[in-house]
């Protein structure tokens, strides 16, 4: 089983104080509550975002690669390639297929290319953004072997 969670950087998490200080300072024009409230409401709203970006999850659990939204069987991927930070980066410009299911963090520089071989789906590959594109790899092997390896 591999269970990944693509948190945001703890740097990150002085955006929502960054946008809470904004609304104050744009509500602090009409009161001192109103500048109060921006400050709550900005605050909260911005860790509200990036709690929301920063859960986005990579499972691999009963037979199948779960990865954000998408769930797909083990047995429709073919071989995993784990991407270091050049490669990544070139898979995510280049080299990419806009047919491709992309589940990336810019912030994540290690990442995994998995073929897609379900000839009745259109999906070349799966790109993901993982901090351990080796670990990934071997679950799916795992996974695919079955239960009893």
């Amino acid at each position: 089983m591999y269970d990944e969670r693509l948190t945001v950087p703890r740097s990150w998490w002085l955006l929502p104080l960054a946008a809470g200080l904004s609304l104050a300072l744009i509500m602090l024009r009409f009161s001192a509550v109103g500048a109060l409230i921006g400050l709550v409401v900005g605050i909260a709203a911005g860790a509200a975002a990036l709690s929301s970006y920063g859960s986005a999850r990579i499972r691999v659990v009963q037979g199948s690669l779960v990865a954000g939204q998408a769930r797909i069987p083990v047995e429709a991927l073919g071989e995993a390639y784990p991407l270091d930070r050049a490669e990544a980066v070139a898979w995510r410009g280049v080299k990419a297929d806009p047919r491709a299911f992309m589940l990336l963090r810019s912030y994540v520089p290690g990442a995994l290319r998995v073929e897609v071989t379900d000839p009745a789906d259109p999906t070349p590959y799966v790109y993901l953004s993982t901090r351990s594109p080796e670990h990934l790899a071997a679950a799916l092997e795992k996974a695919r072997r079955g239960p009893a390896s």
